[in-house]
C-alpha cells in the first residue's frame, strides 16, 4: 500500500510517500481502508510521534490519526463493529496513524461517520472537535449563560469551540484576524476581538472561561481577563499555578484522548446541523509535505486533509 513515513527528526522535508506493507488486525484490532486523513500540523514536533508509550524508538512512523473510511478487517475478539462499516476516528498517537491506505483503530476508537458529510469532511473533525469538546466541557465544565473568550477561533479547535460553546448556550468572544469577523459571526461568536489592533486583556474581564490555543504572550495576558472561581485551559502550553493561584483561576492544559462516545455526540450535533467542520485545503496523499508546510505557516481558518480515495 501506499503511506507516508517520516524519515528521522524534522520538518516536512522528512516527510516520503512510498510503499509499505499493509498491516493486518491482531486481537481486538480493526483495519480501516482509509478514504481520508486530517493533517495535524504540529504531529512533527511531538515526541509522541517518534517513540512508543515506553519510549523506545519508532522506525518510519506513520503520521496523521484523524481518519475516516471503511473498515475493511477485524480481529479476533471484536464484536462491536463489522467490516463494510462507514467510520472516523482519533486513533493513539503511539501507533502508526492515518496517512496510509490501511490503518489499524480500535473499537474504542471508531464511531459511525456522520451521514450528512462525505468521507473529507468527516476526516476533518475527530481531533479539533474533540479537543474543543474536552477542553469545554470536561475541563472547563462550559455551562449556559457563562461568558467564554476562545483564543485562535478561526483555528481548528477554535471553529469547533465557538460552535460548541454557542450550542451549549454561552456568550462566546473571539480573539482572531479582521478578515475573519464575519465567519465567526456565523459560526456564533457573539463578540471579535481583533488580536492585530486591540489586546483583548483591555476589552475582556472576568470570563468564566479562557480556552487558549496560542501560547506564549496570549496565555500571558489571559489568567488577568478570568474571573476568580473562573476556569483557564490551554492546549497549546501548561498554564503556571503560580499566576493562576494569584488569580484565585482554575486551570487545565491536557493532550486530547480518543473517544469514541464523545464522537457519537459530535456526530448527532453535525447531523442535525448544529456544527460543521471547515476545511482551508483538500490535497491528495502524495502531497503531504505541501500540506504540511501550509500548516506550519499557520493562519488556515479550519482543517487541511489528505484525501486518500478519489
Amino acid at each position: 500500500m501506499k503511506a507516508i513515513r517520516i524519515h528521522g527528526r524534522g520538518g516536512p522535508e522528512r516527510l516520503v510517500y512510498e510503499d509499505v506493507p499493509q498491516p493486518h488486525p491482531g486481537q481486538g484490532e480493526v483495519v480501516v481502508h482509509v478514504y481520508a486523513t486530517g493533517v495535524i500540523a504540529n504531529e512533527l514536533k511531538w515526541s509522541a510521534t517518534y517513540e512508543t508509550k515506553t519510549g523506545s524508538k519508532r522506525s518510519l512512523p506513520i503520521p496523521g490519526h484523524d481518519l475516516s473510511g471503511v473498515v475493511e478487517e477485524v480481529g479476533s475478539g471484536v464484536t462491536t463493529i463489522s467490516k463494510g462499516a462507514a467510520v472516523y476516528a482519533l486513533t493513539a498517537f503511539d501507533r502508526d496513524g492515518a496517512e496510509a491506505e490501511y490503518s489499524i483503530a480500535l473499537p474504542s476508537e471508531l464511531a459511525p461517520k456522520p451521514r450528512t458529510l462525505d468521507y473529507v469532511q468527516a476526516a476533518a473533525v475527530p481531533l479539533t472537535a474533540l479537543t474543543a469538546w474536552q477542553a469545554l466541557f470536561d475541563h472547563a465544565s462550559l455551562a449556559a449563560g457563562q461568558t467564554i473568550l476562545i483564543h485562535g477561533a478561526a483555528g481548528g479547535v477554535g471553529v469547533f469551540a465557538v460552535q460548541l460553546a454557542r450550542w451549549a448556550g454561552a456568550q462566546v468572544i473571539a480573539t482572531a484576524s479582521a478578515h475573519n469577523r464575519d465567519f465567526l459571526r456565523e459560526l456564533g461568536a457573539n463578540q471579535i476581538i481583533d488580536y492585530t489592533t486591540t489586546p483583548f486583556e483591555e476589552v475582556v474581564h472576568d470570563a468564566d472561561v479562557v480556552l487558549d490555543t496560542i501560547g506564549g504572550d496570549t496565555l500571558e495576558h489571559s489568567y488577568e481577563v478570568v474571573k476568580p472561581g473562573g476556569v483557564l485551559v490551554s492546549v497549546a502550553s501548561p498554564p503556571s499555578a503560580e499566576k493562576a493561584k494569584a488569580q484565585s483561576v482554575r486551570y487545565a492544559w491536557f493532550v486530547v484522548e480518543p473517544n469514541r462516545e464523545q464522537l457519537i455526540q459530535i456526530g448527532d450535533l453535525i447531523d442535525t446541523g448544529q456544527i460543521r467542520p471547515i476545511i482551508e485545503t483538500v490535497l491528495p496523499l502524495s502531497q503531504a509535505r505541501q500540506a504540511y508546510e501550509q500548516g506550519a505557516r499557520g493562519h488556515t481558518r479550519g482543517k487541511i486533509v489528505l484525501r486518500v480515495v478519489d
